[in-house]
């Protein structure tokens, strides 16, 4: 009963969710990009994208998971969940959505992903900033996931922590956003603004180019 309503509760919510998120991520796109979104789930934000008039043209997504749910609404790509099965510089743009917070060891997934992205990883996530900050995104985050039997493991990064560990892994940078609004406002109140972050990185080194 509980699982039931979670579903219909959070069902809406996410769909808000996509919208929310799409000109946050496609203002970083450019013509014909290759994407991976990494811990895609069915293929939503992929979709979504590709059929945002927001998106540029000949934007192709493949998304990549360890477990396949079944109705999966863009091209998904299934994985062990250690090595991701493409080649270094193989992706123009790299997203993780809101996956490295669920992830044991966050830090192999961000190597894989800076391997085979060519021009920049987006990471959007979360960010402990504000009052109650840890309680309000543990609750999202129990209520996005229960339902679909996703551990949750309830660790969240400062904007000090999102910090070091770009520098651990020699990224750079391009854009960081510590503030969102992907809900609408009474949400985004609550579970929206410093709670959400995005950051746009690129490989210490390299410079960001139109290829």
């Amino acid at each position: 009963m509980l699982i039931s309503i979670m579903k219909g509760l959070h069902y809406p919510i996410y769909k808000l969710r996509l919208k929310g998120l799409l000109p946050y991520i496609t203002t970083y796109l450019r013509n014909g990009d290759r994407v991976l979104d990494v811990g895609c789930g069915n293929g939503a934000l992929g979709r979504a994208i590709m059929e945002s008039s927001l998106c540029p043209p000949r934007v192709k997504v493949i998304g990549l998971e360890r477990i396949k749910r079944g109705s999966e609404l863009s091209p998904v790509e299934f994985y062990d969940g250690q090595k991701i099965p493409h080649p270094e510089d193989s992706f123009d743009v790299v997203i993780l959505a809101d996956v490295l917070h669920h992830e044991r060891d966050p830090h192999h997934l961000i190597d894989e992903c800076k391997r085979i992205t060519r021009r920049v990883l987006i990471i959007k996530d979360h960010k402990i900033e504000g009052v109650l900050a840890k309680q309000r995104i543990s609750f999202m985050d129990w209520a996005s996931n229960m339902q679909y039997g996703i551990p949750c493991l309830y660790r969240y990064n400062t904007a000090k922590e999102w910090t070091a560990w770009y520098k651990q892994h020699n990224l750079v940078v391009d854009q960081e956003l510590h503030s969102m609004k992907i809900y609408p406002s009474i949400i985004n109140h609550v579970f929206g603004g410093h709670l959400q972050y995005l950051a746009v990185l690129r490989k210490g080194g390299i410079k960001n180019h139109d290829g």
